[in-house]
């Protein structure tokens, strides 16, 4: 038998894919073949994410070819997955993670502080919660809509056409050698959590398969990384307590604390409205087995501290 993954099309989701692909194949003996798709989100380029009128957007028909029978899992970017579980689905493991933070890439290598202040600048995302966290450290600098995937923002950067994007880290780190051309002539700089939160599960792969494929799920479990897993089961656990969506201003870093006699769950959690003049952070410990717990605990402090009861969405 051959492992069929469905993956999107873009480059850094099917370098994604690949890389599951040759660790399935690695611990099962067993051929891959990629099946590269569109989703809703990938054929409408040209639309912000806030017109579409479901969430999912981006991963509706590769889930589709799973449940069809079509593929045996599908390889997700974890923060593009709704909180909802998905009926007839499953994601029974998550591999070890790559770095979550977020990074700024401009010609200069410059960090949000160090932007000038004798010009306006110009900084592309259309995250809401890159673009409150942005505007709230540098309320002078214009924050501009911009979609595509990382080569095509990245590029506006080379060329000239913006002062700096802010993108995934672990994006550039997976993409390494195809992106070598651009980033000869940008820098990227990560963002620590102090500057810039990033997006509940940033940086983790989803593997997703049907929860009545227990051959499937059984292979799959080999790729599992428990730490990877607990700390992105927080994370999400912060998203699906503020009842925001994938695309809604709120970020969120967990890590297993190894300092007392049990391990513990630090999470950090951000809240904001669209504009950045309304955030708050936060930050709670519980052991790994009171994740729930924690995740609403994080969450009702926020809420408690911004007033806001559940966010609005907004474009990527």
């Amino acid at each position: 038998m051959t492992w069929r993954i469905a993956t999107r099309r873009s480059t850094l989701a099917q370098t994604q894919a690949r890389q599951v692909g040759d660790a399935l194949q690695s611990v099962s003996g067993r051929d891959v073949e990629l099946v590269a798709l569109s989703s809703t989100g990938d054929d409408h380029p040209e639309r912000a994410v806030e017109a579409f009128d479901a969430k999912g957007i981006f991963v509706d028909s590769i889930r589709r070819a799973v449940l069809d029978g079509d593929c045996h899992l599908a390889v997700h970017s974890y923060k593009d997955l709704p909180t909802a579980p998905a009926e007839g689905l499953v994601v029974p493991v998550v591999p070890r993670r790559v770095d979550p933070r977020d990074a700024l890439v401009t010609r200069a290598g410059w960090r949000l502080v160090d932007l000038p202040r004798d010009r306006t600048v110009t900084i592309g995302t259309s995250s809401a919660r890159r673009r409150a966290q942005v505007s709230r450290a540098r309320r002078d600098v214009l924050v501009q809509p911009l979609r595509g995937n990382v080569e095509t923002r990245v590029r506006h950067v080379a060329e000239g056409t913006l002062d700096g994007v802010v993108v995934a880290f672990a994006g550039l780190l997976r993409l390494g050698p195809s992106l070598a051309d651009l980033l000869d002539e940008v820098t990227p700089v990560p963002l620590e959590h102090g500057e810039m939160l990033h997006s509940p599960a940033q940086g983790a792969l989803a593997l997703e398969c049907r929860t009545d494929d227990l051959e499937t799920q059984t292979a799959l479990r080999l790729l599992d990384h428990r730490e990877s897993r607990l700390t992105v089961r927080a994370e999400r656990g912060l998203l699906a307590n503020l009842e925001g969506g994938c695309t809604a201003p709120i970020g969120a870093h967990a890590a297993i604390v190894h300092d007392g006699p049990t391990p513990q769950v630090e999470l950090l959690g951000l809240l904001s409205d669209g504009t950045g003049t309304n955030m708050a952070r936060t930050s709670q410990r519980g052991a790994v087995t009171e994740l729930p717990e924690l995740a609403a605990a994080v969450a009702s402090s926020l809420r408690s501290a911004t007033g806001i009861t559940a966010p609005e969405e907004s474009d990527r």
